[in-house]
């Protein structure tokens, strides 16, 4: 359903786009969340390509560390999969950083299984109760007599927290389950695991993996953009008060028509139709 693109080298290494030699001109650092890192990727490779004399550096480690950059001043654009916390935007103040919020596209999370799974759709009071280990075979949901592998992602993912605002509504994940600390991880780890569960963003989900209905309701390009799909949400990049210069043209870059192809290319979803 949709194309996996090889992320997984994006997401455990730090993925920079440098020519190799020493010129003049600007440049710019983006880190932050592994959900938006395919975006960014497909954007500054299209971007570096009208512009050669910017150069662009660009590492994942998740939502929460790409904020943290940008209150630490180590980037100029903080990805983010969910919305700054309040707590943060405080901690930037104090070091005289106001945290702009660019929305760059839509997303999906959505629970994913291993594709001999039989299991097609579960409500959000079904995946609350499995990632908090109160359900704890398949057959309880109208699957096999298959105990239930749980993995989630790290705390520190945007992901994550997007998962506990909408299923876990703030219960805790079970202490067994598997915290990774990548969505591309996540993905190769429930396609060799016939008794997993796991959610990714709507990008990430390919043919190694089945993707469930939530709610009875699939995830699609229409209905996370209509917000139908209950776990919908907004990608965030996040820069150190209003953009200017370089990082201003390739935020406008992103968000223009030929960007938001890229977005779509990508698999997740754009801002406009």
């Amino acid at each position: 359903m949709f194309s996996f693109m090889k992320r997984t080298v994006f997401v455990i290494v730090a993925f920079a786009l440098m020519i190799g030699v020493t010129f003049a001109g600007s440049s710019i650092v983006i880190k932050g969340s592994t959900t938006v890192l395919p975006i960014a990727q497909g954007t500054l490779e299209a971007f570096m390509k009208k512009h050669p004399d910017v150069q662009i550096s660009l590492s994942g480690g998740g939502s929460g560390e790409g904020i943290k950059a940008l209150i630490d001043k180590t980037t100029d654009i903080g990805n983010s999969s969910r919305e700054i916390k309040s707590k943060e935007i405080e901690l930037a103040k104090s070091k005289n950083i106001n945290p702009v919020a660019h929305v760059v596209a839509y997303d999906a999370i959505i629970p994913v299984v291993h594709p001999q799974n039989k299991v097609k759709n579960l409500s959000i009071d079904q995946l609350s109760q499995i990632y908090q280990g109160k359900i704890t075979n398949w057959k309880e949901v109208g699957g096999d007599d298959l105990q239930i592998v749980v993995i989630s992602r790290d705390s520190s993912s945007g992901t994550f927290e997007s998962w506990d605002h909408f299923v876990m509504k703030k219960a805790k994940v079970m202490p067994r389950a598997q915290m990774l600390a990548s969505s591309g991880a996540v993905v190769t780890a429930v396609a060799k695991n016939k008794y997993a569960i796991a959610y990714v963003g709507i990008g990430y989900v390919d043919n190694n993996v089945k993707p469930l209905q939530v709610n009875g309701i699939t995830a699609t390009l229409d209905t996370a953009m209509s917000k139908e799909y209950p776990l919908s949400r907004e990608l965030y990049m996040y820069t150190a008060g209003d953009a200017t210069g370089d990082v201003a043209k390739y935020l406008a870059f992103v968000k223009s028509t030929e960007g938001q192809k890229i977005v779509a290319k990508e698999g997740f979803v754009p801002l406009t139709k």
